[in-house]
């Protein structure tokens, strides 16, 4: 399973569509067995859920998402965390792994 973290300088980005990079992180019987950095296409509507459908994403993990932008995403099957405060992005994985990652007060206001 896939699952990817927008970043800003290396870590969780606040806004997912103003991040600089995805961190992809392949998991596998509860650990992480591979991670890489992905430039996203220019951001518009839409773009990022299928941009990572097509890269076998299977959650994707935010500071903050407007509510069209988390619609998309389920639609591309593709689950959702959003208002994470957790920084690093391995810290993230980790705590997915673990099942103890929640979402909270969404940081996005559209």
């Amino acid at each position: 399973m896939k699952i990817a973290i927008p970043l800003t300088g290396g870590q969780l980005s606040s806004h997912f569509g103003h991040c600089e990079q995805f961190g992809i992180y392949e998991v596998d019987d509860g650990k992480i067995i591979a991670s890489k950095l992905e430039t996203p296409p220019a951001h518009e509507p839409g773009v990022f859920p299928k941009w990572l459908h097509e890269l076998g994403v299977k959650v994707v993990v935010g500071g903050g998402m407007g509510n069209r932008a988390q619609a998309l995403f389920h639609q591309n099957q593709i689950d959702v965390y959003f208002g994470v405060d957790i920084a690093d992005p391995d810290e993230i994985v980790k705590t997915y792994l673990a099942g103890t990652l929640e979402s909270g007060v969404n940081l996005c206001d559209h």
